[in-house]
């Protein structure tokens, strides 16, 4: 009970900082720009990264933060949670099927990106859960598979082969314009 009410608070305390941080000016052209979150506070990346760095600093339980990274991913109203909760998830206790789920629930190119960036490259199975979501049909999954991709190309942590080349180049045929420039930049690494 102790951690729960601790958790919560922590949780208040991180919403108040997205407040102090929120940009009206970004949160209006979020919304303009069809963003689908109902809660925009339009903080800038670089804000709800220092927010997480001192989270991160004052709390050393991984446990605890994984379910703070969890609730705050689990709000799904919030396009701040979803940036913060990447930056939360201790990488090594991220399981495939977890992984798995939050690359579902992807609303934005943006909190794609991120997660990508800040967590999934990071995680022991991400090589498998690229090749995964490159096979879904859904455009935000697929993006996603592809933009990890990307990321593990970027580390050395995935090779350009030519098997790869030859799927990337076939997905390119047939790629969304969000997906075909991802594509691109991937077959730029070859």
């Amino acid at each position: 009970m102790k951690n729960q009410t601790q958790n919560d608070e922590t949780l208040r305390n991180i919403r108040k900082e997205f407040f102090a941080f929120r940009n009206g000016i970004v949160a209006d052209k979020l919304r303009n720009a069809g963003d689908p979150h109902t809660v925009i506070m339009g903080c800038l990346l670089v804000d709800v990264m220092s927010i997480a760095n001192g989270i991160s600093e004052s709390i050393t339980d991984p446990q605890r933060l994984t379910t703070i990274a969890q609730e705050l991913w689990d709000d799904t109203n919030s396009r701040e949670c979803r940036l913060a909760a990447p930056m939360l998830y201790p990488p090594e206790l991220m399981p495939l099927n977890r992984a798995s789920q939050w690359c579902q629930s992807i609303e934005t190119t943006e909190i794609a990106d991120n997660l990508c960036h800040k967590l999934l490259r990071h995680i022991p199975d991400a090589d498998t859960l690229w090749r995964q979501l490159i096979a879904d049909e859904r455009p935000l999954v697929k993006y996603t598979g592809y933009r990890l991709l990307l990321n593990l190309m970027t580390l050395g942590k995935a090779q350009a082969t030519p098997a790869l080349k030859a799927i990337i180049e076939n997905e390119a045929s047939q790629a969304q314009p969000a997906l075909a420039t991802l594509i691109q930049s991937i077959l730029e690494e070859f």
